[in-house]
């Protein structure tokens, strides 16, 4: 067994107690080493051809070159010399599809029968991987970069109109010097939305830092090269909107901004995690609660540090950070299309319809639209606007665009028995009774939605003041129906006082009329 270095301190301490004439035995003792320790660097000494006096007068190196050394020269391994030739061929295999380290081993002991097994294989396989994957620590400026990447993972909301679950991108952008960062769920990763949050980004940021850097995705990269890279036309009219420089990893190069990547990772434990039971019913929800995550991340004292990243920022980095432009950078595009005979017009990009009115079915008009808004155009008369939605194959149909007709079925549509309910809540507790009592009255409730229009129809007509009398009157008899309200009202029966209408709400005692006795 190789016995343990000493250090080069208790060598001198040795050439000082020999000097002294201590046997080895006491300089064991005194040192507090083993024996046979002592008894080999003592004949290190002695078989060095010097002087303790010489040994003494000689620097760390020097004497550690005379003592440190092996007795006799290690016999290189010729093995170990042959597989260095081969470790750059191995890496490059093991890229390849299917390529196992076992697969290689045997290929390497076929040729080399007295190779190392394949235990030895492997280690010094991981020992060169672990030499290349050393890592650089960068010095980061304040205010000099903004690191850029799409995280791996989407995040999500239920559309309420359909129940479909949309899938969403998430944009996370970070400051490496303060690890202030912004993150943002987007409708697409289509240029548009991406230029449009790193705008969202800098105005949160409330400055604009020196450069932007990104890796070579298209909606930023045009052409990829490592020492001039092309940048798309869009991404150029953002550089020059917001005067900030560009600049793009290396090809698969995830290491160039490592700050960006890291953020992806505590993106996922600090904002995917609190949110991940929550039930989004729009984009702009979602997007409420990242930020609300985000903000507490922000205020979160950092590990071994005593302040924040938000103090860091506001303090350190910010006043770093060039002013904003006066307007925010908005992409518009322009598109052709034909009114469809359904009043709607298709935007090819999301390929989603937008109505125009049905007045300009077959007309060929210009779609002027960016990420927030669409704006339709016959000549140079605009004649729709509509919200921007990404959600493909949908319709945005505005009612006032519709023929009557149709407008007339989309409110058929529309009902329900909530919706029959609540009216009938507005006018009165009696008017809510004899509503209930329609919906109830068929098996299907779907056949009474006329009956209950009809009854919402004669309170418009009759007031609600006197419709609440006449449903409070209707609902003395056996069963409420439209035509009794509105019998009640034609002939003015709800303006009679309260005597007369329990009078007439009762039967009279009369001889010809057999009481309940006369049937026991």
């Amino acid at each position: 067994m190789a016995k343990k270095p000493i250090t080069m301190l208790q060598i001198r301490r040795i050439l000082q107690l020999l000097e002294k004439g201590y046997s080895k035995r006491k300089i064991a003792s005194v040192l507090q080493s083993g024996r046979h320790t002592i008894d080999d660097y003592v004949l290190r000494i002695e078989q060095s051809g010097k002087s303790i006096a010489q040994l003494s007068k000689l620097n760390d190196e020097e004497l550690g070159m005379l003592l440190y050394s092996g007795k006799e020269d290690a016999v290189p391994d010729e093995r170990y010399n042959d597989f260095v030739k081969r470790i750059d061929n191995i890496q490059q295999e093991l890229k390849r599809t299917g390529v196992t380290r076992l697969r290689l081993w045997q290929e390497y002991r076929e040729e080399v029968p007295e190779g190392y097994s394949y235990s030895q294989f492997c280690e010094h396989l991981s020992a060169f991987g672990r030499k290349n994957a050393a890592t650089m620590h960068f010095e980061h400026r304040p205010g000099e970069k903004l690191q850029i990447d799409f995280a791996g993972k989407p995040l999500t909301y239920i559309d309420p109109s359909t129940g479909e679950i949309i899938s969403c991108p998430v944009l996370v952008c970070v400051l490496p010097y303060s690890g202030y960062s912004y993150i943002e769920a987007l409708p697409s990763a289509s240029q548009e939305y991406l230029f449009a949050a790193l705008g969202h980004c800098l105005s949160y940021f409330g400055g604009v830092p020196q450069m932007a850097l990104s890796d070579n995705m298209r909606q930023y990269v045009k052409k990829s090269n490592r020492y001039e890279p092309v940048f798309s036309d869009v991404c150029e009219q953002w550089a020059l909107h917001y005067n900030i420089d560009l600049t793009a990893t290396r090809v698969a190069k995830p290491k160039d901004k490592p700050s960006v990547e890291n953020m992806v990772h505590v993106a996922y434990m600090r904002v995917y995690a609190p949110i991940r039971n929550e039930v989004f019913h729009s984009i702009e929800e979602l997007n409420h609660s990242i930020l609300d995550c985000l903000d507490k991340h922000h205020a979160t004292p950092m590990q071994k540090h005593t302040y924040s990243r938000l103090e860091r920022f506001e303090e350190e980095e910010k006043p770093f950070l060039r002013a904003l432009p006066a307007e925010p950078f908005i992409m518009k595009h322009e598109a052709k299309a034909k009114v469809q005979k359904n009043y709607h017009v298709i935007l090819g990009e999301d390929w989603h319809q937008y109505s125009v009115p049905y007045q300009y079915i077959g007309k060929k008009v210009k779609i002027i639209y960016d990420t927030d808004e669409v704006e339709i155009y016959l000549n140079l008369t605009r004649i729709a606007v509509h919200k921007r939605n990404a959600r493909k194959h949908g319709y945005s149909t505005l009612e006032e665009h519709m023929p009557e007709k149709h407008r007339r079925y989309a409110q058929i549509k529309g009902w329900d028995a909530d919706y029959f309910l609540k009216k009938s809540r507005e006018i009165g507790e009696c008017s809510s009774l004899v509503m209930a009592q329609v919906l109830q009255s068929k098996i299907f409730t779907e056949q009474t939605y006329n009956t209950c229009l009809g009854l919402l129809r004669l309170c418009e007509r009759y007031g609600s003041d006197r419709f609440e009398k006449a449903c409070k009157r209707a609902l003395t008899g056996p069963r409420a129906t439209y035509g009794l309200v509105r019998n009640i009202l034609t002939n003015n029966l709800d303006k009679q006082n309260e005597e007369q209408m329990q009078l007439f709400s009762t039967i009279p005692d009369h001889k010809n009329i057999r009481g309940a006795k006369t049937y026991h």
